[in-house]
């Protein structure tokens, strides 16, 4: 019996056919991808895909996307209230002089003479007022006294110089001393001098070591002063 070998053409074909379907698929695939894409670039240009979009969400979607509530802005503060302009007192209004009407008589009214009343009589003037009286006159700063009318109460103790009796001097020397009113010596000054210094110093210190009694006149106060020249004799013996 012969045996049958499978024939040489079939077996080609089959293999043929095996390598060729994978490779037409990637081809369709590849083909369809780039279609696609075409024909959506085509249609974003045209407004198509919106127009689909527009069918395809609903419109209550659309007008939630729309209607989105802003941001809450918090309100400005409110500006402060204006503050109140001093009042400012308004001058008072001037016075208007307002001229009174001046009436006119009535046609039928009758005239009349007035009378002139008699003068007043005359108002006496008011009396002078009497002068003033005279100012006292102001009490004497220096009253004049004489040794009569000069009592002493310490005498004036005369030293007579050693040194002048030695020389012979003598005289009499008169001294102006001046007494307060309570009788006491204040100042002095040699009046009338005796020609030698010496006698006159010693006149001078023994007056102001005397005193008085107190003077009382008429007029006079405790500012007065009473001159009195009193004399002092040297004489040797």
């Amino acid at each position: 019996m012969k045996a049958l070998s499978p024939p040489t053409s079939t077996t080609s074909f089959t293999a043929e056919t095996t390598v060729t379907k994978p490779f037409n698929r990637n081809l369709v695939i590849a083909a369809s991808v780039v279609v696609f894409h075409v024909a959506v670039l085509w249609a974003m240009q045209n407004g198509l895909l919106r127009r689909a979009a527009e069918i395809v969400v609903p419109a209550e979607i659309l007008t939630r996307i729309i209607e989105i509530e802003p941001p809450k802005v918090a309100p400005p503060p409110p500006p402060p209230p204006p503050k109140a302009a001093p009042k400012v007192p308004r001058p008072p209004p001037m016075p208007v002089a307002v001229r009174e009407p001046v009436p006119t008589p009535a046609p039928n009214a009758p005239t009349g003479v007035v009378e002139p009343q008699p003068p007043a009589p005359p108002v006496p003037a008011p009396p002078a007022p009497a002068p003033a009286p005279p100012a006292p006159p102001a009490p004497p700063r220096l009253v004049e006294v004489t040794q009569g009318e000069t009592e002493y109460i310490r005498a004036p103790r005369v030293v007579y110089p050693s040194l002048s009796k030695r020389s012979g001097e003598a005289g009499v020397v008169v001294i102006a001393v001046y007494y307060n009113a309570a009788g006491r010596a204040v100042r002095a000054s040699v009046f009338k001098s005796s020609g030698f210094e010496r006698l006159d110093r010693a006149a001078y210190e023994a007056v102001m070591g005397s005193q008085v009694t107190p003077f009382r006149r008429a007029g006079t106060d405790g500012n007065t002063e009473y001159l009195l020249k009193a004399p002092i004799n040297f004489v040797l013996e």
